[in-house]
């Protein structure tokens, strides 16, 4: 057999790393620590038992972009559902990327952003936040997004992995001092409760995606979508294959929306827990704690990676980012019910104390 001729750059590409082991505690991943709960459970059963498994699923994906375009005040012109909102981000790279254009972003920020970038073929820019909170400047963000005539520009808020937040003012002057298209990848704004998407009618270049992995315990079916104008939504959506989400997804994330009061005492039970063990992590030695937005903390640690493989060897799985532009000693652990929580810090302070 000949050489194959794969793509131009393809052996280039960095890979996002998702293999799993057996955890005994799983909080690497900013997954909810919950399933679904159990009236919703029992409503998504209820609507599954009635698929029409030989149909393609056009009246499912309808019903969906319309719950969530009224929601918002909206149409189902303004709404694209994706694989997650992974897919999402992926598919505005490539119809914003190409040879010869650039996207900006922050860093550290959604690791994808890069990769992104490259299978897009556009240059990926990034743009560094402060090595003292992780804030963006967002003047320099500006210049940044004009000087280079950037085809699309990116924040991330709250911010994964810093936790942290812009204000609504400070996303609106990046919106009206651009030109670009403008992404605000919202995948954890159920935490933090401060939207950007009233801004989308003032400004059409804006998009806001979300997803349904984090807040709704939806990352198993991989479903997020995307709200901006009507001509974006057109040209992007030109770039999605024909039935590319699949009816029983459809169908759950359906579901889920449509009961999505269900799940606002988990939401806030899991920003009490955040808040509870920022104070905890915040009374250990050496520990320098970051606030947080979102449905994890973010933690510098000048031992972070002995700390990391200590864990390991006990089953613990939390977030270590090595060397990573910006994050060499950090750690980010995501919020599992009470007694994991309790489990990983009484870990992590077993190690701080042998250390002494």
């Amino acid at each position: 057999m000949g050489k194959l001729k794969y793509r131009n750059k393809l052996a280039d590409m960095p890979s996002y790393d998702v293999v799993e082991r057996d955890w005994y505690i799983k909080v690497n991943a900013n997954e909810s620590g919950l399933n679904l709960p159990p009236l919703v459970e029992d409503r998504v059963m209820s609507r599954l038992s009635r698929v029409a498994f030989n149909r393609y699923p056009n009246e499912d994906l309808e019903l969906l972009m319309e719950g969530i375009g009224r929601n918002f005040g909206l149409g189902v012109e303004n709404v694209i559902i994706g694989n997650g909102s992974s897919e999402i981000i992926e598919k505005l790279f490539y119809c914003f990327g190409g040879r010869g254009r650039k996207i900006v972003f922050p860093q550290p920020s959604f690791s994808m952003y890069h990769i992104y970038a490259k299978a897009a073929e556009a240059e990926g820019v990034p743009v560094d936040l402060s090595t003292e909170d992780y804030s963006l400047d967002v003047k320099k963000y500006v210049e940044t997004v004009n000087d280079n005539k950037a085809s699309l520009c990116v924040i991330c808020n709250p911010n994964n992995p810093t936790g942290n937040v812009m204000s609504i003012e400070d996303i609106e002057y990046i919106a009206s001092h651009t030109n670009c298209a403008f992404l605000v990848d919202e995948a954890y704004i159920e935490f933090h409760g401060k939207s950007a998407v009233g801004l989308l009618k003032k400004y059409p270049n804006m998009i806001v995606a979300r997803t349904f992995s984090k807040a709704y315990g939806l990352a198993a079916c991989r479903c997020g979508y995307m709200l901006a104008s009507a001509a974006i939504c057109n040209m992007v959506s030109k770039s999605f294959m024909p039935y590319h989400m699949d009816v029983l997804t459809l169908v759950t994330a359906d579901t889920v929306f449509q009961m999505r009061d269900e799940f606002v005492p988990r939401i806030q039970m899991v920003i009490a827990e955040r808040k509870r063990m920022e104070g905890q992590y915040g009374t250990l030695a050496g520990f320098k704690v970051f606030p947080s937005n979102t449905n994890f903390i973010f933690l510098k640690y000048d031992k972070a990676q002995k700390l990391n493989e200590y864990l390991v060897e006990r089953g613990i799985g939390i977030r270590s980012f090595g060397k990573a532009p910006l994050l060499e000693n950090c750690l980010r652990i995501s919020m599992g019910n009470r007694e994991e929580n309790d489990a990983v810090f009484k870990a992590v302070k077993a190690f701080v104390e042998e250390q002494d």
